[in-house]
């Protein structure tokens, strides 16, 4: 039997219907689904149990990922995240802003047309100069922000040993 025990932080609550872990805060409430037929999760007394009879490494590793998946939806909505990402610029200085539910990033490179790069939903985004502060309780809806605006500066058609200008992840944290 392979068993990991999460204790719930102050301030924070876990419950479990059906296969639905449901983690409530102060900053807000995250859910998501966590089914697999050989481990079983119990939400008592303050804190979490995750449980496999099964001998196989891959269940082992799965009822880690759940351990570490409700670490860091707690830490979300008890605390929140916030990611920043620097522009970096060569000849052309990048301008960026928030359009409605995305990132415009126009003069890359000299480029006459804007690249956009899409706001997931419940991310909060901030443009401070040459900064881009990203914060919210998802850290997964975070990251994928972040990759879309670093996707969104990839250089095409050009040596990207010469050519290194974008926007760059440069601290992850809260």
């Amino acid at each position: 039997m392979h068993e990991m025990i999460f204790q719930i932080p102050t301030g924070v609550t876990i419950t479990k219907e059906g296969d639905l872990m449901t983690v409530k805060g102060a900053k807000g409430t995250l859910a998501r689904i966590m089914h697999h037929p050989a481990i079983d999760i119990v939400a008592e007394n303050g804190s979490v149990r995750i449980t496999t009879e099964s001998p196989r490494r891959r269940v082992y590793a799965l009822v880690g990922t759940y351990n570490a998946l409700l670490h860091v939806m707690a830490k979300g909505v008890a605390e929140g995240y916030e990611y920043h990402m620097k522009v970096v610029y060569n000849h052309f200085p990048i301008q960026v802003k928030v359009a409605g539910e995305r990132v415009e990033i126009a003069n890359f490179l000299g480029e006459k047309q804007a690249r956009y790069a899409k706001i997931v939903e419940g991310v909060k985004v901030k443009v401070q100069g040459d900064e881009v502060i990203l914060t919210g309780i998802d850290r997964e809806k975070i990251g994928n922000t972040a990759a879309n605006i670093e996707q969104a500066c990839k250089v095409r058609n050009r040596d990207p040993r010469v050519f290194q200008d974008g926007i760059y992840i440069t601290n992850r944290g809260n």
